[in-house]
């Protein structure tokens, strides 16, 4: 596609056989909403949401730009891309800088229009070498990796008795001293969830454990792998150290190994590990958020926002997260210019811009950076999108903002019925990256995927570019491509969101 050919609409990116689409729609799932913030977002279990059937459950056909997007394996090429050629991709890593000029060379080659970066200041953190073993009563090698922002152990480890916590308001009450010269051990288990709620009620856990055992007095932190699965692979995420000074060293272990040690301590009370951590904290360094654009056709100026995030833990190759999400909105924007052409226009009304976001995971520098930089004229984003929840097939669309945009929205989402995406009247979320920009009062819709399989690789060695299900980007990358195409419309508004008050 010539860069002339994208000319029209704003995007932002945002995270084998495909299974049948979802019969039931899901809430949203609970979401840790930045790095190192702490901050979670509760949603309702599935039955206190109302669902909403498109159409009111009437078969809505196909149209034919809607099969063609089906049919493509675009989404899955450009996540493969990103993960087999720049593979771990960590904020200010030598791999974070390929991901930018990635992410540039790449939106050219798809003919946007106006491909620029943006710097952003993102801070550093460099794992080191890390191991850990269960030394008594027996000897057993347990699967760890430290979390984001964890400190170091001294050279030769640390060794200590295990004092096991098991859910998440223990651990954050822990008495000063409780722990003293021990190791707290966050034993708190994720369940299976299609909506992902599961991981809102753990991940506490791994953010605010380590701060939590500092308090308590321990010389160590380990946490159970924030997944469902059980398995040996560790999971890592970011830990709410970064402003923590001298901070604690802080691991997770695979769910296999925490299980190991619950049976062990559950016999051996006075069981020790030995724990051995070596990172680093550099000074900040500089990155770049990486921004394309459809020109649009009529009021150029005014925006659709779809977003990604480019960065990737060190410890896997980042195909479901975020390259899933990069893949599913770079191809939307083909989409939406593909059917303005079809249907005999030079593009789509509005200018759809794409970002790919730099430092999402350790800091959400880039989506700050971004607002930011673009707060002044967020009254004239029409919508806000972002992808950021793996290659599963969405399952509900939800909104955020005014009453008049719901009505707009209710209209939208009719025509996401031939993909089985049906609306749900819940709160959406506002992505991460993209979250500045609707406290900002941009409104957004959220394409809610399924979660049951995500947390599975989700921040593991595991997260490379096997696990791509082509057929499951395409959908939700055509589901996207229906709500941008619709918010291009010059005749569309969707109201604007609540507005969050500058402090």
């Amino acid at each position: 596609m010539s860069k002339a050919s994208l000319v029209g609409c704003v995007l932002i990116l945002g995270c084998g056989e495909a299974p049948p689409l979802a019969k039931v729609a899901a809430p949203g799932m609970c979401v840790d909403t930045g790095a190192d913030a702490g901050v979670f977002v509760d949603v309702a279990p599935v039955a206190s949401l109302p669902i909403a059937s498109n159409d009111g459950g009437a078969v809505t056909a196909m149209p034919s730009w809607m099969s063609a997007a089906l049919e493509s394996t675009s989404p899955y090429d450009v996540a493969r891309s990103l993960s087999d050629e720049v593979g771990p991709r960590l904020a200010g890593s030598e791999g974070d800088a390929r991901a930018v000029a990635w992410g540039v060379r790449t939106m050219n080659a798809m003919g946007f229009a106006n491909v620029h970066t943006e710097p952003v200041m993102v801070p550093v953190w460099k794992r080191g070498a890390e191991s850990a073993e269960l030394v008594s009563p027996s000897h057993q090698p347990l699967a760890v990796t430290a979390l984001g922002w964890s400190g170091s152990t001294p050279k030769g480890g640390v060794t200590a008795e295990v004092m096991e916590v098991d859910t998440v308001l223990a651990l954050t009450n822990l008495p000063k001293d409780a722990a003293k010269g021990k190791i707290v051990f966050a034993n708190v288990v994720m369940p299976r969830a299609n909506d992902g709620t599961g991981y809102g009620a753990a991940v506490p856990a791994r953010a605010m454990g380590p701060t939590a055992a500092m308090t308590a007095g321990a010389v160590a932190f380990i946490v159970r792998s924030v997944t469902p699965n059980t398995d040996r692979f560790p999971h890592t995420g970011a830990a709410a150290l970064r402003a923590v000074k001298n901070p604690i060293p802080a691991a997770a272990i695979s769910t296999a190994d925490a299980d190991l040690l619950a049976r062990t301590l559950a016999k051996s009370p006075n069981a020790k590990v030995h724990l051995a951590l070596q990172s680093e904290h550099p000074k900040d360094a500089e990155s770049a958020n990486v921004v394309g654009e459809i020109p649009g056709v009529e009021k150029k100026d005014e925006i659709v926002l779809l977003g990604a995030h480019l960065d990737a833990w060190d410890i896997g190759r980042g195909a479901l997260d975020d390259g899933a999400g990069v893949g599913i909105v770079m191809a939307a924007a083909q989409t939406v210019q593909t059917r303005a052409r079809a249907e005999g226009k030079a593009g789509p009304g509005r200018t759809v811009r794409v970002v790919l976001f730099a430092a999402e995971e350790n800091s959400v520098s880039g989506g700050k950076a971004y607002a930011a930089a673009h707060r002044a004229q967020a009254s004239s984003y029409v919508l806000a999108m972002e992808a950021d929840s793996g290659t599963e097939r969405a399952m509900f669309a939800r909104f955020i903002g005014d009453d008049a945009g719901k009505l707009t929205f209710a209209s939208v989402v009719k025509g996401l019925a031939p993909l089985g995406i049906m609306q749900n009247d819940g709160q959406a979320h506002a992505g991460t990256d993209v979250g500045s920009m609707v406290e900002a009062g941009v409104p957004t819709i959220d394409l809610r995927q399924d979660a049951t399989r995500y947390f599975d690789v989700h921040h593991t060695a595991a997260d490379t570019a096997d696990k791509l299900d082509a057929r499951a980007l395409a959908q939700v990358s055509a589901g996207f491509a229906h709500v941008v195409y619709e918010a291009c419309d010059p005749r569309v508004s969707f109201g604007r969101a609540p507005q969050k008050k500058s402090e």
